[in-house]
């Protein structure tokens, strides 16, 4: 008999797994423990890469303990985390990484200074030939009170273009200088995949987004905190003209501080038209609470696109839960 789905879990087949989470959706100690499952499998390597690690006594227990349990038995276990961050920037600034908490695992690990740019990534990679990757933080919030995407790829593949970013970082410690791992093609599953990494090709993958949202044939789904970005909202505004069905959700106080920034600033005020333009799709926006010391962190934090595919359902569930927006 196969095993039950767990809810938000979309398997879609051995090596490629897409798991989604919503606000309440699911208790951050049944993530930890999904984390910790991925993490205790490993033989011989973890190269963690987080750029938010901040986790309550319970939780931390649960992946530190993970984390620890493996370089007792031999895995060679490495991490790097976000540390800094410039001002102002149109996303909220994360809290510190609990450096306390990392120091205590025993293992290798290297801050990434965030000044002036962001070391944002949220992944593991095991043994060189799986990959645990997403829009997840590893926070209590994140797996509790946030919409968020994980996938869970095996393939050596993958696995080595994410080890290839993860040395540049590690051995550089300068994200300016990471990223520059080549986006080839992969098959996995009898599909074909692609790995991705900015800054080094960040521009290219802001191309390919646009360029699939022109191709769209039957509609298109974003899950964005905000919609920044000049070549797609160029895309959106054209098929919108097409009629395509274009829909997506994002966060409130995060799209309006956009909003707000992008008119005192003379340099990016320009893309302003589009955006607005862009937003008469049907877009709604969760009112999350807005970024504060001890508040809690509810964002609408998921980041996909989905063109013609079933998780557009995903995007549709979100979105469905908050209010149609409007800028002002």
């Amino acid at each position: 008999m196969a095993p039950a789905r767990r809810p938000g879990h979309r398997p879609l087949s051995d090596s490629l797994e897409i798991r989604t989470l919503t606000d309440g959706g699911q208790r951050a100690g049944d993530v930890a423990g999904e984390v910790a499952s991925f993490l205790g499998a490993a033989q011989k390597s973890l190269d963690l890469a987080q750029y938010d690690f901040h986790l309550v006594p319970e939780t931390a227990e649960i992946v530190g303990g993970a984390i620890k349990r493996a370089a007792a038995r031999g895995v060679a276990v490495r991490m790097i985390y976000d540390v800094g961050h410039r001002n102002p920037i149109p996303v909220p600034p994360p809290p510190e990484p609990d450096v306390e908490l990392i120091s205590s695992l025993g293992v290798p690990h290297r801050p990434i200074a965030g000044i002036p740019d962001l070391m944002h990534h949220k992944y593991a990679v095991r043994d060189g030939e799986a990959v645990w990757t997403g829009s997840t933080n590893w926070t209590d919030d994140s797996w509790s009170r946030q919409e968020n995407v994980i996938v869970i790829v095996a393939s050596p593949g993958i696995a080595a273009d994410y080890t290839a970013d993860f040395e540049e970082l590690w051995s550089k410690g300068i994200v300016e200088e990471s990223g520059f791992v080549e986006p080839n093609p992969l098959r996995v599953a009898g599909n074909q995949m692609r790995a991705w990494f900015t800054p080094g090709f960040g521009e290219a993958l802001s191309r390919r987004i646009a360029k699939r949202i022109r191709r769209a044939r039957r509609r298109v789904r974003i899950c964005s905190p905000v919609l920044t970005v000049a070549a797609v909202l160029s895309a959106l505004c054209e098929r919108l003209d097409d009629g395509l069905d274009i829909a997506g959700c994002l966060d409130q106080p995060q799209i309006e501080g956009v909003i707000y920034q992008w008119g005192i600033d003379g340099n990016a005020a320009w893309k302003l038209p589009l955006l607005r333009q862009a937003l008469k799709a049907d877009f709604s926006a969760k009112p999350s609470t807005p970024w504060g010391e001890g508040t809690v962190h509810d964002f609408m934090h998921a980041k996909v696109t989905v063109v013609d595919d079933r998780l557009a359902t995903f995007v549709d569930e979100v979105r469905a839960r908050y209010p149609r927006f409007t800028p002002t």
